[in-house]
């Protein structure tokens, strides 16, 4: 199982607010590095969810490293199949939410029955718009994007959207791959180089607020809004 996970592993993790079919290599301007369908839930529920993945992706510790609060509100911005939605959940605990957003259809209804089978009356599933993440305006506190950032069309138009979404003093987290030769993870030239999505979000109104450095293969940006 672990062999299968890791060599698709190679080809693409992430789930994303734009799914099509591959287009290439590194895209130009802010449009995603690849396009690719999520459609088939069970490949991808093999995949994200593969018992090996916590060694390196660390959920545990990444949703302590955000510092969440009972009663916040809280989005997980390309949830695919929800591989973080019981850590999230009880961070905020029952007086808070969990968005868990996706454009694809298919994994919004495993978000969904995902939620029902463990019991997570917390976790709200979304289905997003390509180009819409479908949040409330001004009600989330954190935003959390993991594997997904590289996908997303006309990003600065997006990020700035998400601006709008967060509540005073709100923070967006992006998790993603290092633009580097790793064990695991798409392919170079489908990555985003950390230092590009900093300069992102700072054209979008963000500034970097921390920067957790645990992850072996993924950089760890937290952000909020100047």
């Amino acid at each position: 199982m672990m062999a299968v996970a890791c060599a698709c592993l190679l080809v693409l993790v992430g789930c994303a607010p734009s799914r099509h079919e591959h287009k290439g290599a590194a895209a130009a301007g802010h449009d995603a590095t690849v396009r690719h369908s999520f459609a088939d839930v069970e490949h991808w529920a093999a995949v994200f969810d593969d018992p090996g993945r916590a060694a390196w992706q660390k959920p545990a510790e990444v949703v302590r490293a955000l510092a969440l609060q009972p009663g916040q509100i809280v989005a997980d911005l390309g949830a695919g199949t929800g591989y973080f939605s019981s850590d999230l959940a009880a961070a905020v605990g029952a007086e808070g939410s969990v968005f868990a957003v996706d454009p694809e259809l298919n994994l919004v209804a495993h978000l969904r029955q995902r939620a029902e089978r463990d019991k997570l009356a917390n976790v709200i599933p979304v289905l997003a718009s390509a180009d819409n993440p479908r949040l409330p305006a001004g009600g989330v506190d954190l935003i959390l994007i993991v594997d997904t950032i590289h996908h997303i069309d006309d990003r600065l138009n997006y990020l700035r959207r998400l601006r709008t979404r967060l509540r005073p003093g709100g923070r967006v987290a992006v998790i993603d791959w290092k633009k580097e030769d790793t064990p695991l993870g798409p392919p170079i030239a489908h990555r985003l180089a950390r230092d590009q999505v900093v300069a992102e979000l700072d054209a979008a109104g963000f500034a970097l607020a921390d920067e957790p450095g645990f992850l072996p293969y993924q950089y760890f940006l937290i952000f909020a809004p100047r």
